[in-house]
């Protein structure tokens, strides 16, 4: 469900009071999960996973689509908590020696190790649910109907876990939005099952089971496509490359902007390096400060490095804009 879109804003109530009395603490609040959300991430966590597995073994002795697409739906989710889960610890470990960058590219690696998981497991359930479409099968209504009110019960049980953090955190928000969604998608099992109950109509099965596959690879292609973005170093598609260009054009004694590169650094924080060609001029400290507090709010750029050129035939022609 893209959830990346989410995080860019983290940052900002963090640094602004951060300025108002030192830098001392501008990076606790953004990333730190609630200590009691650990609880939380862990109870949904380990419940659901659990739930997972039985739900998808009850969907195969009952010969239902319906119910193990939802059980590769929940699977999902899991998984996207695990990831918002260890996302929001790993924020927090600081930078080494080899990593100077700290962890946090570890966060887009997870995001795109899920989303392949999502893809291979909508694959496989879709392959299912075109067999049974072809060659219907009978199932058994009254197990779909029970295993999928289980699941409407710990999906919305441990939704609420997460109702009051996901004003504050959008990881938690993430998570809350989630559980929300698996028990909608119980709920629609639960009417397939009792429609196949009273009407016979074995083809409401597979249908609600390519219905379900639908839903979880348009959430996985957001998430897919973001995160092998990042892997690529593109510009995190929050930040206009043309916008911060101008921005550092018009800066006094400015004459060319060339070899500008954004990129992420994780969900949250992006870089840039750029070379400012100045023939005249130099940059002061002060306007070091500037230029780095205007990328950092305006942009969402946390990590800039700035070389400045004072002769005219600098190694990169002009025309050419590397």
């Amino acid at each position: 469900m893209g959830h990346h879109h989410h995080h860019e804003h983290e940052h900002d109530h963090g640094h602004d009071h951060g300025h108002s009395h030192g830098m001392g603490h501008s990076h606790d609040h953004s990333h730190n999960i609630p200590e009691s959300f650990n609880l939380a991430f862990g109870l949904a966590i380990t419940l659901n996973f659990l739930f997972t597995l039985i739900e998808a073994g009850y969907a195969i002795f009952a010969h239902s689509m319906s119910l193990l697409a939802d059980a590769g739906h929940n699977l999902g989710d899991v998984l996207g908590l695990i990831l918002a889960w260890i996302a929001t610890w790993l924020l927090t470990k600081a930078a080494s020696e080899r990593y100077s960058y700290g962890y946090k590219r570890t966060t887009i690696l997870a995001a795109v190790i899920n989303a392949l998981v999502l893809v291979a497991t909508s694959a496989i359930i879709a392959y299912e649910s075109i067999i049974k479409l072809i060659s219907p099968h009978p199932v058994n209504e009254i197990t779909i109907i029970v295993v999928a009110t289980i699941g409407i019960l710990i999906n919305g049980s441990t939704a609420m876990l997460f109702i009051r953090g996901s004003k504050e955190d959008l990881n938690i928000k993430g998570a809350f939005m989630h559980l929300a969604a698996d028990a909608g998608l119980a709920l629609g099992v639960v009417i397939g099952g009792i429609v196949i109950y009273y009407t016979g109509w074995l083809w409401v099965d597979p249908v609600l089971g390519l219905v379900i596959v639908a839903t979880i690879l348009m959430g996985t292609w957001g998430l897919l496509r973001n995160s092998i973005n990042l892997i690529l170093d593109a510009v995190p598609h929050n930040i206009k490359v043309k916008e911060v260009e101008a921005y550092l054009a018009a800066i006094p004694g400015v004459e060319t902007v060339h070899d500008l590169h954004i990129w992420g650094l994780s969900t949250k924080e992006a870089a840039l390096t750029v070379h400012l060609n100045m023939p005249g001029k130099t940059l002061t400290s002060e306007d070091y400060h500037n230029i780095n507090h205007e990328l950092r709010h305006h942009y969402k750029i946390h990590h800039a490095t700035i070389q400045v050129e004072h002769d005219d035939d600098h190694p990169c022609p002009k025309v050419e804009k590397c």
